[in-house]
């Protein structure tokens, strides 16, 4: 198992593991050239990353994460964008091994937190990011759409 930076040849194996991550998620519906796009507008960009991971040749999970400015750190923070490990590779430690590298990402960049958002339904992930030592917050996630 490997863990690197992804590259712009991964785009297809990503927007692959996008479509099994929004199969899950109720608040999300996959439009491949919506992913696509969203993928590519990551991986030029400077101020995130995109990891995968990659066994026996094939990408076999994913991690995003963006940077932001927090005012209540006083300094950056990283939303984790995308966590998914295709059903094949679940439970053997790919989930682990992408959220230390992009914690690893974080430390590098002078990051004191990292936050994502989980569809309160996904039992799973909710188990595996309490493993990890994630916290559950107050706060709840509210969104709009511009026209």
């Amino acid at each position: 198992m490997k863990i690197r930076t992804a590259q712009s040849a991964d785009l297809d194996s990503l927007v692959s593991l996008l479509s099994v991550l929004f199969a899950i998620e109720d608040d999300f519906s996959f439009d491949e050239a919506r992913q696509r796009q969203g993928l590519s507008l990551m991986l030029a960009n400077e101020l995130g990353c995109v990891l995968v991971a990659e066994a026996e040749g094939q990408v076999v999970g994913m991690c995003t994460g963006q940077l932001l400015v927090s005012t209540a750190e006083g300094g950056l923070t990283l939303l984790v964008e995308d966590v998914v490990v295709d059903a094949q590779w679940r439970g053997r430690g790919v989930g682990r091994l992408l959220v230390e590298a992009v914690s690893d990402w974080a430390r590098a960049n002078r990051v004191s937190r990292l936050q994502l958002l989980a569809d309160r339904n996904n039992a799973p992930a909710l188990d595996f990011y309490r493993s990890l030592g994630w916290q559950t917050t107050e706060l709840i996630c509210l969104r709009t759409f511009l026209p």
